[in-house]
């Protein structure tokens, strides 16, 4: 389970966040997240899901599946075996790695049976209305525009958040906000823009200093 409010690193495939960084990057996540007793996950390459899982107990989740059951599907990553090596849930339809809504809805369907939880990233409050039809667990907002960038979203378009939120009104699926997070201040704003959380990357994986980066992030759920 994913507790709320929550801080979401991905990993991406940064250097400094694979192979034995990867294992260094999610201790220092599940340190801070102890010592500030706040939530924080990781969602990382599907090679390194194994060591990982088995180095923190923090939540650690896949960067991508694809819809497809066990069978002759080869290069697929199934929902069956992120599951098998430590996956609680995985992201899906990242801005570097987006799925056409028709796939997207049966990869989400998959996950379900899998008891996989599902993140689903949208680049704005249009999609998001369209994809909270498929019922993930958490809906991420990300403008494409303003990811890997300094600006956040909460700063720049916190219109798009309030807008997000009202678009997921009566539906199960929580708000997560994305793009530019870097601060406390971008935490902090986002929760009361209606987020239950933040998901970003480049923030900590490239940070020189990733545990002070997470501290101050942490500060703002």
């Amino acid at each position: 389970m994913l507790k709320i409010p929550i801080i979401i690193i991905n990993f991406k495939a940064y250097d400094s966040a694979i192979g034995k960084n990867a294992v260094k990057l999610a201790k220092i996540c599940e340190k801070v997240a102890k010592k500030r007793k706040k939530s924080v996950a990781v969602s990382v390459s599907e090679t390194d899901i194994a060591e990982v899982s088995k180095a923190v107990s923090i939540p650690v989740l896949a960067q991508h599946i694809d819809p497809d059951e066990p069978g002759a599907h080869t290069g697929a990553i199934l929902a069956e075996e992120v599951k098998a090596v430590g996956a609680i849930g995985t992201l899906l339809n990242h801005s570097e790695k987006r799925i056409p809504h028709k796939i997207l809805q049966k990869t989400i369907e998959h996950a379900k049976k899998q008891k996989l939880i599902t993140i689903v990233c949208v680049k704005d409050n249009k999609e998001a209305a369209q994809v909270k039809k498929f019922k993930p667990d958490f809906i991420a907002v990300e403008p494409p525009e303003l990811i890997g960038g300094t600006i956040s979203v909460s700063s720049a378009k916190p219109e798009v958040i309030k807008a997000s939120k009202q678009a997921l009104k009566g539906s199960r699926s929580k708000l997560i906000v994305g793009a530019g997070v870097h601060t406390t201040e971008d935490v902090k704003k986002s929760i009361q823009l209606g987020a239950v959380g933040v998901l970003l990357a480049s923030g900590v994986t490239k940070a020189k200093n990733p545990e002070q980066v997470l501290e101050a992030l942490a500060k703002g759920l």
